[in-house]
């Protein structure tokens, strides 16, 4: 009857150690950080087997060496390797030594040969080398007893690691025991879910760094068309990330049930560095369009050119008597003076007033005569177009063109087969140009039928063009400017009001300030006096 017992009790702990080994089966492939996956591993073959110790190798990528990647020893308190943060301070194991197969170690000799070493005890053990072990244990005073190596075989049938265990220890006692069948079965369907698990994360992250490489590569084509757009490329994503962080954080208003996954933090992440791909068809002379009248060339010289001739045509008739010294020196202060006004103007840099624009449309009816020696309008219809511009250096049909890329955006994204822990990249890379009140585009969304994410990149998307020094139209602004027209925004139903308060409070703009704004932009900045906001 004892023994019976004794059978049963045996026969329900492997049950519940298998059940341990489908749940951690289970665990494993659902763990994206590679450096916790591994931990947890060597954690589920430690409780499966009930070992002391344990440490994971991984071969190099060449198949030459074993490299430590985590070690565990619970006697001795020890944790290195993975999210540790404690780096394991022993070298590779070599798979070969001068051309030749190394199997005097027992995780080199698992891993050459494929087969799984059991070793009762390391101190009478005959045909492996255990210095290594000894001057450990001699340094540390541990014993270093039974020892269960796995080699870790992949869905491809290839070694990729090797799985050791040190001192299976009785569930009641504690004493060292030899490792027993069970344990190394077990262990060797655990090294196998292992195998394939880490071979599935590694494949994942190439996946993912070649995604990420790809949209580096639409930025870069971007960046090389105009380097005015490549910095804002790679500094939105950065400020969007920013801002998320600082509204999980947030536990006040419609903001108190928003909470970030990493999951979420990736695809928001792939969202801002998508979020101007549509760049990549804007035309670079609207782009980079830094004066009113630049095309491929910044024709405001073409007006200086035909205010000399008309300066010359001035002297002519004072010389030839039509008109007197007094009127010929008037003129020519007319004309330095409507040079200067069309040089100001040019810029963009303010925005005119309706006596600015009468002006220049003043000025576009003096006559010239032309190379063909034809009387002709100072400016032509073109030109009186783009210099009375009220703001800015684009036209509206420009505007309309720069407008475009985001209708682009949304189509490029759209068209391609996101995977579901990515689905929303096109929503909330292609809302950062819409308004909380509907009024902007191209979709004239509300602030109701916007996530949080898309709502947050928008306010990231105006901040960083405020401040940005690479625009060929303006320089970068303060702080303080940046923060009032900001807050402006908001008030006109522009911005989301409760991001807007996070991005004040939480000191988002400072921190980002920091890392990307010339000293000069950083001034002192009196939140009181912001526009909108509420201390």
């Amino acid at each position: 009857m004892e023994q019976e017992h004794v059978q049963i009790t045996m026969l329900e702990g492997l049950l519940n150690r298998l059940s341990d080994l489908n749940a951690i089966g289970a665990a494993l492939s659902s763990e994206r950080d590679i450096n916790r996956l591994l931990e947890n591993i060597l954690n589920a073959a430690q409780k499966i087997t009930n070992a002391d110790a344990g440490t994971l190798y991984l071969a190099d990528d060449g198949n030459q060496q074993l490299i430590f990647e985590i070690l565990h020893n619970d006697s001795l308190n020890i944790r290195m390797g993975g999210t540790s943060g404690k780096p394991i301070p022993f070298y590779p194991i070599n798979l070969y030594m001068n051309g030749q197969p190394n199997h005097a170690m027992v995780v080199s000799h698992a891993a050459l040969s494929g087969e799984t070493v059991n070793i009762p005890d390391a101190y009478i053990a005959e045909g492996f080398d255990f210095s290594g072990t000894k001057k450990f244990d001699a340094k540390t005073g541990y014993r270093s007893c039974s020892i269960l190596a796995v080699p870790m075989r992949n869905h491809e049938n290839v070694i990729i690691g090797v799985l050791q265990l040190i001192n299976a220890l009785d569930r009641q006692s504690r004493s060292v025991l030899q490792f027993s069948k069970d344990d190394q079965q077990l262990l060797e369907s655990l090294a196998s879910q292992a195998a394939i698990a880490i071979s599935n994360r590694r494949l994942i992250q190439q996946m993912e760094d070649l995604f990420e490489s790809l949209i580096s590569l639409i930025n870069t084509a971007i960046d090389d068309k105009s380097p005015y757009t490549g910095g804002h490329c790679a500094r939105v994503p950065v400020l969007t990330m920013m801002l998320a962080e600082a509204a999980n954080r947030s536990k006040q208003g419609s903001l108190r049930n928003f909470e970030l996954t990493d999951k979420d933090r990736y695809e928001l992440k792939i969202a801002g560095l998508l979020h101007d791909c549509g760049k990549i068809t804007t035309p670079v002379h609207v782009v980079d369009k830094a004066t009113k009248l630049q095309t491929i060339f910044d024709r405001i010289h073409l007006l200086d050119t035909r205010l000399e001739v008309l300066k010359r045509d001035a002297r002519i008739d004072m010389l030839e008597g039509r008109a007197s010294a007094n009127e010929y020196e008037e003129r020519i202060r007319q004309f330095n003076s409507d040079r200067e006004f069309l040089w100001k103007c040019n810029m963009g840099s303010e925005k005119m007033s309706e006596g600015d624009i009468a002006r220049v449309q003043t000025i576009a009816q003096y006559q010239w005569r032309n190379a063909q020696g034809e009387a002709a309008n100072f400016l032509n219809a073109d030109e009186l177009a783009n210099l009375t511009i009220r703001a800015g250096t684009l036209t509206a049909e420009e505007r309309q063109i720069i407008n475009h890329h985001i209708v682009v955006t949304i189509k490029m994204l759209e068209s391609l087969p996101w995977p579901n822990h990515l689905k929303h990249v096109p929503e909330y890379a292609g809302g950062h140009h819409e308004r909380m009140d509907g009024k902007g585009y191209p979709k004239g969304l509300k602030r109701e039928q916007m996530t949080v994410q898309a709502r947050l990149m928008g306010i990231a998307d105006i901040f960083e063009a405020l401040t940005a020094k690479d625009r060929p139209y303006k320089e970068g602004k303060t702080l303080t400017e940046s923060l009032a027209i900001l807050g402006y925004f908001k008030e006109s139903g522009h911005i989301d009001p409760e991001l807007f308060d996070v991005f004040i409070r939480e000191k988002v703009y400072l921190d980002y300030a920091r890392r990307f704004l010339a000293l000069e932009q950083i001034d002192e900045v009196d939140e009181t006096k912001i526009p909108g906001y509420i201390p």
